[in-house]
């Protein structure tokens, strides 16, 4: 893998910008191709597969973002000097080459692309059936990007393949995959995993959980869940699950409120066995995997929660390992929820909807890892590098 320099790289995400303003009616003919095949009764993913103005707008600004960043390659980790006259240092280098498989969402063509491309690393793009036309032409501004500056088009390359070539190439891929990162739903991730060959990175599933507290600000509650639950359904970050503690004061009042305002906002509400016995005419719900399921769509479960301890439990046994939130005026257990939770990102008071790299600070991203290795959240441009050793020696040999 050749080490570019940063200003090869930077000139390179200056030429995309302008390739993309030039071409945005270009763009954007190519996406309405795909939206008039496509069923729109798939809300969720028929809103990612939109590519409008402000959607090319956003596009644009990505690379702006990524291109102001540091260059995350070749960063001092740690050094030491030896006794014996070794210098070691430890410093960050690119995977090489990393596979991004995605569905429906042509801006990962573009957001996840220069993330990975700024880290040094070729990046192999398997995007949906749904969204070929968008992605044909989104390759194509990254080709003419690189050659402008000299570089070769199989930096960034756009596979079509079918499901059954991609699982052959998963199994047996005829160029050497460091990484693989798969963006959507349960069913991409358990393919990918099931076939892939070398480190595969999961992310994009949510079914996140939010408990409020007996001592929640029940207002703030209703507030948070609204917005974690409305403001965007087709993301991984929105809320599925919502437990109240049974002994919140006025627990069944608040329950029916609660029903009213979220089907007030069209969202429909199943219930589990326990919330049943307030919510008579709710639907309840009659298979444990409901429990486990991402939704993306405006659809959620209200449940009880005996106790913190139970809360704890339930949202450990089912929730998709991205987002939990609590909702509480105690410090001291807020803190023992983030502790005792295992997610990827934990919250006190506030909506799952910032689980996100930009909102946290991270800058672009292109992904969130629900993984514990090699990282966990937000994917921004110092994740996509791994590390190597630097050892400098003048004849030493090892005699023990």
């Amino acid at each position: 893998m050749k080490l570019l320099n940063t200003d090869i790289k930077n000139k390179v995400l200056q030429s995309m910008m302008q390739i993309l303003d030039s071409k945005r009616k270009e763009i954007i003919a190519a996406n309405q191709k795909d939206l008039d095949l496509f069923d729109k009764e798939d809300r969720a993913m028929y809103d990612r597969l939109i590519v409008d103005d402000k959607k090319v707008d956003g596009m644009i600004a990505a690379i702006k973002e990524v291109l102001q960043q540091d260059d995350p390659v070749g960063k001092v980790k740690s050094e030491q000097a030896l006794e014996n006259g070794l210098k070691i240092e430890n410093k960050t280098a690119p995977f090489g080459t990393i596979m991004i498989i995605y569905e429906s969402r042509p801006d990962v063509t573009i957001e996840a692309a220069v993330l990975a491309f700024k880290a040094n690393n070729r990046i192999l793009l398997k995007g949906g059936k749904e969204a070929i036309n968008s992605n044909i032409i989104l390759e194509k501004c990254w080709h003419l990007a690189l050659e402008e500056n000299g570089l070769a088009a199989d930096w960034i390359q756009l596979l079509h393949m079918n499901r059954q070539e991609t699982q052959e190439f998963l199994r047996n891929p005829t160029e050497k995959l460091d990484l693989i990162v798969p963006r959507g739903g349960e069913r991409l991730i358990s393919f990918v995993k099931e076939h892939a060959k070398c480190a595969v990175l999961v992310s994009g599933r949510g079914n996140n959980f939010l408990y409020v507290d007996k001592e929640a600000d029940w207002a703030q509650s209703l507030e948070v869940i609204l917005n974690a639950k409305t403001h965007k359904i087709s993301a991984c970050n929105a809320l599925d699950k919502i437990l109240v503690d049974v002994n919140i004061d006025g627990y069944s009042n608040k329950i029916k409120e609660l029903e009213t305002i979220l089907k007030d906002q069209g969202v429909s509400v199943l219930v589990d066995e326990k919330v049943a016995e307030v919510l008579t005419d709710s639907t309840i719900i009659d298979d444990e995997s409901i429990w486990y399921e991402e939704f993306l769509a405006m659809k959620c479960v209200v449940g009880a929660a005996e106790d913190f301890d139970g809360a704890v439990q339930k949202i450990n046994k089912y929730s998709g390992g991205h987002s939990a939130t609590i909702m509480t005026r105690n410090n001291d257990l807020a803190m023992e929820f983030m502790n005792q939770v295992d997610s990827a990102a934990v919250y006190h008071n506030a909506s799952t909807r910032f689980t996100d790299g930009g909102q946290m600070g991270v800058g672009a991203e292109l992904a969130i890892s629900t993984d514990k290795l090699h990282h966990r959240g937000p994917l921004g441009l110092e994740q996509l590098v791994t590390n190597k050793y630097y050892v400098f020696g003048n004849g030493q040999v090892r005699t023990s």
